[in-house]
Parts: structure tokens; sequence; C-alpha cells
């Protein structure tokens, strides 16, 4: 953070940037060349009038000079540097950088900002053209036409003898498939520029995303299931004009309202919030105390309305597929395919029944911290004969326990930057030469 007892020195480097001599300083704002030195270097205090003064005749602004730049700023300039081992920067001396060359210092950050950006988009393309399915469908189709169009052009062109009959087929086969060719292309292209407008988010090409933007938009909330154990899931489903009306979405959307409505009927939010207030930020107490399992507990605080603090939550069935997100900013969730191996939610399933606490760094150029809490246990009751369905719940917190050691995770390893990594399935896109 800033530090305050360096006003001097940002006067000094302020005025020696705009080329002012002391002496010229110190008679327009009414003082001695000797004070204004001691002020300079700090052996004399200044502020109230003295500082508004000479802030006037810099043609800065008083608060740049007596607490420094602005922290948002300072953090932009020391997220440029993570990563960088091949140039050294004077990190210890970033704060002079802003007081004297601000414009240079935002345009660093800004750029920050604009790569970071580049390649979130470039890692969402990646990963839609990975594993979505509408576009694998479409070129598997493509492909197909293909195949058939060169078969009957190959046939056509052996110089075998065909009679007319024949020939009339073949040609009208390629006329058939051109035209599906032409129809599938346009439709692929459509596709890609409805995602390149933003379109993609309005009108999700996936089930389970269509859920989560509906609950998005609700907060994760679902009002109507608190303290109404009467109301029909199917008939709150149907009122529901956001969501499409199709088999997986409904049943997606089902599912999870049942599992809200159960966790509501356990856990009232208001007795959440008053074993909170006495058990403090610690799940697992507050579970024993209100007389429930863990992963309700943890669920049921991801979905508290108007949170204070925010909290994001994973779950993922045994098989380690993740079937529900509730996303938290700065933790990176995969959009399609696998997680990264070492969350304590896989952990969690080698484990069950076993609460993990553990703070967590993902890889980027952010380091952010967060504290999760987890939990892998059977979603069905017990049966003779019958193998457990498990079920793994991670909830999400920013972390606030800055001496605590983190692990450091990723979101996939398509994207993660940490090359090192003992669990690393597959090479990173994200390479130095991109």
């Amino acid at each position: 953070m800033p530090n305050s007892g360096l006003t001097g020195g940002r006067i000094r480097q302020t005025r020696l940037s705009k080329g002012l001599r002391q002496a010229a300083l110190a008679q327009s704002v009414g003082i001695s060349p000797s004070y204004l030195n001691l002020i300079e270097h700090n052996r004399r205090r200044i502020g109230g009038k003295l500082l508004l003064d000479i802030s006037r005749e810099l043609g800065v602004e008083a608060g740049l000079l007596s607490e420094g730049a602005q922290s948002s700023l300072l953090e932009a300039l020391g997220a440029a540097t993570f990563g960088q081992t091949n140039i050294v920067t004077e990190v210890d001396r970033t704060e002079e950088l802003v007081g004297r060359f601000p414009g240079w210092s935002k345009l660093i950050a800004w750029q920050q900002q604009r790569i970071e950006s580049l390649e979130q988009t470039v890692t969402g393309l990646t990963d839609r053209l990975t594993h979505d399915p509408q576009l694998a469908a479409s070129m598997h189709e493509m492909l197909s036409v293909v195949t058939a169009i060169r078969s009957t052009a190959a046939i056509l062109t052996d110089g075998s003898h065909l009679n007319p009959e024949w020939q009339v087929r073949f040609h009208r086969n390629l006329d058939e498939d051109s035209r599906r060719l032409a129809e599938n292309a346009q439709a692929l292209v459509s596709y890609l520029d409805a995602t390149d407008e933003g379109q993609a988010a309005a009108e999700p090409s996936m089930p389970k995303e269509e859920l989560e933007n509906w609950l998005s938009a609700r907060q994760f909330h679902i009002g109507e299931l608190e303290g109404n154990d009467a109301i029909n899931v199917d008939a709150l489903l149907r009122k529901q004009a956001q969501l499409n009306g199709s088999v997986t979405t409904m049943s997606y959307a089902r599912a999870y309202l049942k599992s809200y409505k159960s966790d509501a009927k356990a856990v009232s939010h208001d007795r959440l919030s008053e074993e909170m207030r006495l058990n403090g930020r610690d799940p697992l107490r507050v579970s024993q105390a209100l007389g429930c399992d863990l992963a309700t507990v943890l669920r049921r605080i991801a979905t508290q309305p108007n949170q204070k603090q925010a909290a994001g939550i994973v779950r993922c069935d045994s098989s380690g597929t993740l079937t529900f997100c509730k996303p938290i900013d700065g933790f990176a969730l995969p959009r399609f395919g696998a997680a990264c191996p070492l969350w304590p939610l896989y952990q969690a399933l080698a484990r069950p029944m076993n609460p993990i606490r553990t703070v967590v760094e993902q890889s980027g150029h952010r380091q952010v911290r967060f504290l999760t809490y987890t939990i892998a246990q059977p979603v069905v009751a017990a049966a003779f004969n019958t193998e457990p369905l498990i079920e793994a719940t991670m909830l999400i917190l920013p972390d606030d326990t800055p001496q605590e050691r983190a692990e450091p995770v990723g979101s996939n390893c398509r994207i993660c930057t940490r090359e090192a990594c003992h669990g690393r399935r597959e090479p990173s896109i994200l390479t130095d030469g991109f």
C-alpha cells in the first residue's frame, strides 16, 4: 500500500518531472527554499493549505501527493510483472513510476487488462471449438457430405461407362449433397457469427448453460421455494418463460429445484445466518449446530440472498463430471471438458465423508487466493447390493488468511500456465509464444 510518509519524495519527483526549480516552487507558494528542501526529504510534515498550494502549482491532485498512486493502478502494474522471468522489473519503484509518469502508467495498466481480456476470449473460443457439441455435430455433418460428394464424383470421372439413368441419379445426388453442404456451411457461419457478436450468452447452446444463466439472473436464489414446502416444482417450472422448455433443460432444472427445495426445507436462510453469526465462517461447525449434513450447508451458503461476501460452488458426480457451477469472480471454471485434477473437489471423491478445508490459488496473471470447503457424500440412501452414488460439493470463498500456504491449482490443463504441474494431462495453449 502507498506510504503516506513519502509525501515529500512525491513532491520532489513531480517537481523534477515538470522541470521546476526548487527555489521557483518555494517562492510561488510563499515558503523558503530551505524549508521546501526539508519537506522534499521528508524531514518536515506537510498538509492543509500548503499541500493544496504545492499541488496547485505542480498541476496534480493533492491526494496523489499525500496518499500516493491509487491501489488499483499499482495492482494492475504489479499484475503486468507476473510470469516475467527474463525481464528484471523494479517492483519497489512502482509507486515512483506512477508519480512521475501517470499517463504511461495508466497505459501499461490498460494494456495489461487488455491482454488478460484477449487471453480469456481465446481461452473461451478454444474451449468451445474443442468441446462444443453443436460445432462437433456441424463438422461431422459437413465431413459426411463432403465424403459423399467425393465418392459420387469419383464414380462419374473414373471413365467407366454408365447408362443415362444412373448418370442422372448421380448428378442428382451431387446436386442434393452440394445444397446440403452449402446449407450446413451457412448454418455454421451463422452460429459462429452469433458467438462473435455476443449472442451466445443470450442464447446458450447447451441446456446446462441455459439453466445456469436463468439461475444467475435470479442470483441463484429461488424465493418461491423458501419456506413453502407445498409448492410443486413442475408447476413452478411451467411459469418460467426464460427456459426454452426442451426436455434436457427441463430435466436439469427439475433436478436442481428438487435439490434446492430439499435444502430449503432442511435449513432456512434465517437459521443459517444466525448460526453463521455465532460460529463464524466454519461451515462444519454450522452444520453440526444445525444438525444437518455439510453439503447442504455449503449449498445454502452459496445461495444466500444479498450476500455480503461472494460465494461460488461446484458440484460433481462420481465420474468427476461437473454437474453444477455457480461462478465467483477470479476463480476460472471450465465451460466444457474436464477441470483441474488438483481441485479439492476431486480429492474429496477419494475420501467420502471426510471434510476438506483448503486455501487454493489459481494460475494466471492475477493469482487470487480462495478458501474452499469440500465434502463428498452419498446422494441416495444406502441399499443392499447397490453401489452408492457419491457427489462432491466444493464451496469457494474469497480468502482472508494470507498467512496460510495456498495450494496451486488451475482451471483446466489447456489454459493452465503451470508447465511443471504433476497433474498435467495435455500441453497448454497459453505458451510463451502465444
